[in-house]
């Protein structure tokens, strides 16, 4: 992680605690580089666990409805790089799917949402307006899902 962050919970209205963090093919993605577009940033637990996989096979197959809102999916799990490649390719993810495995759950901890017990993030939706505030958030426990029609009614709010 780069830049400054706060520990503890982002609140709505805050800036968003800026990070890079590499994707499943090895690339840094930088949140504060996609200042200009709206941006969802979305922690889960576990890579191809039955709820995370529910949850972004709903975003790969509803992806049209983010391009609409002109925003990018980052989605989060300290889970290591090369396993996020092999479910991304197996799952067919296009969005990033990015690795906070080392320092272990740095940017989850930043966000307040890291969980000690299994060393994974909680499910946290954050959605972020072109400047880089948080406009949205919902964050539930581990087994919780998520409902996708929240994120998007945020995003369509922002215009």
């Amino acid at each position: 992680m780069t830049g400054s962050a706060s520990t503890g919970a982002v609140e709505v209205g805050s800036p968003a605690p800026d990070f890079t963090l590499k994707n499943q093919h090895g690339q840094d993605v930088t949140l504060s580089q996609l200042r200009g577009r709206n941006v969802v940033v979305l922690f889960y637990p576990f890579a191809f666990s039955g709820i995370c996989t529910g949850e972004l096979c709903e975003i790969r197959d509803n992806l049209s409805a983010f391009n609409d809102a002109d925003a990018e999916v980052l989605a989060i799990s300290c889970d290591p790089m090369f396993s996020l490649r092999a479910w991304s390719d197996q799952d067919g993810y296009t969005f990033s799917l990015l690795s906070d495995f080392w320092p272990h759950g740095e940017v989850a901890r930043a966000y307040g949402i890291f969980q000690e017990g299994p060393g994974a993030a909680a499910r946290g939706t954050y959605v972020i307006d072109r400047e880089g505030v948080v406009r949205w958030k919902i964050e539930n426990g581990l087994g919780d899902a998520r409902e996708l029609n929240g994120y998007l009614q945020a995003l369509q709010s922002l215009g």
